[in-house]
């Protein structure tokens, strides 16, 4: 499994293109081919997935019952938007309008690295969610690591 790491700060140029950074492009794992899936996230940001990891994703997806109707919002929910995206010759990615105004991208991104995705921010609502988040963090950390004992934590 991929395992992202790093915080990027990028500029979009007038077509809605970002330069991958160097530091990020290093960390693909080369079964991608360069291949992404850009898609909605939470709190208003986008998500780039190497395709190798929406393979992944897509997989477990596929194992729901789609005739429970919450199964079926989410399968939607989570698919909407979701675009197949190519590395141009650049080393540029594209980001399609609607994926823009959703994300309420302009001009400046944070790229957020973790796990197996990248998370595309407006730089102001990455400062906005990341102080937000800054105030409660201790407790944040008690609440979802405090129950961990130490054959979890490793």
């Amino acid at each position: 499994m991929t395992s992202f790491l790093g915080e990027f700060d990028c500029k979009l140029d007038a077509k809605s293109r970002f330069l991958l950074p160097a530091g990020l492009k290093k960390q693909i794992d080369p079964a991608s081919k360069e291949q992404f899936v850009l898609n909605r996230g939470f709190e208003g940001c986008l998500v780039l997935y190497p395709m190798n990891e929406w393979e992944k994703i897509t997989a477990r997806l596929k194992k729901l019952n789609l005739f429970v109707a919450k199964n079926r919002s989410f399968f939607r929910q989570f698919h909407n938007g979701a675009t197949a995206i190519a590395l141009d010759s650049s080393g540029r990615v594209l980001i399609p309008k609607s994926l823009m105004a959703y994300a309420d991208l302009s001009k400046e991104a944070v790229l957020f690295a973790y796990a197996d995705r990248i998370e595309v921010w407006s730089k102001d609502r990455y400062s906005a969610v990341m102080n937000q988040d800054a105030d409660d963090f201790a407790s944040l950390a008690e609440d979802v690591m405090g129950g961990l004992d130490d054959a979890d934590a490793e």
